[in-house]
């Protein structure tokens, strides 16, 4: 069994609504490079994730994509990190155990993703 990592969000959290991306990764000495997916909406990244790690030794983390459109955004952000801080999140929205165990339910259909690619695509082009 696998390991899933993701952040513990309040049920109002705006950043639950951002694009999630899946990077998967090798919990033991094995070498290969980890696999980014997504984006997806949260709740078929976690799903999508448990399914993956349920009966392999992989390594999961689930996080949010910030879709910054200019160069200084990007920087803005960069500087937010590397000064330790995250402006959509307050202290208690990490959980400070390690990673969290989740319990999201069967992993999406293929019609279910597909379907969430279209509404986050939505939400990215019409500031919806």
């Amino acid at each position: 069994m696998g390991t899933l990592v993701t952040l513990h969000l309040p049920p109002d959290s705006p950043v639950a609504d951002l694009p999630w991306i899946i990077t998967f990764g090798a919990l033991d000495d094995e070498d290969w490079a980890p696999l980014v997916c997504g984006p997806y909406e949260r709740p078929h990244a976690l799903a999508l994730a448990q399914a993956v790690v349920a009966d392999e030794d992989l390594m999961a983390v689930v996080e949010p994509l910030l879709p910054l459109a200019g160069v200084a955004a990007i920087r803005d952000e960069i500087a937010l990190a590397r000064a330790g801080q995250d402006p959509e999140l307050d202290a208690e929205d990490i959980d400070a155990d390690g990673p969290r165990r989740t319990s999201p339910g069967r992993p999406p259909t293929e019609a279910e993703v597909r379907a969430g690619f279209e509404r986050l695509a939505a939400k990215l082009t019409d500031g919806g």
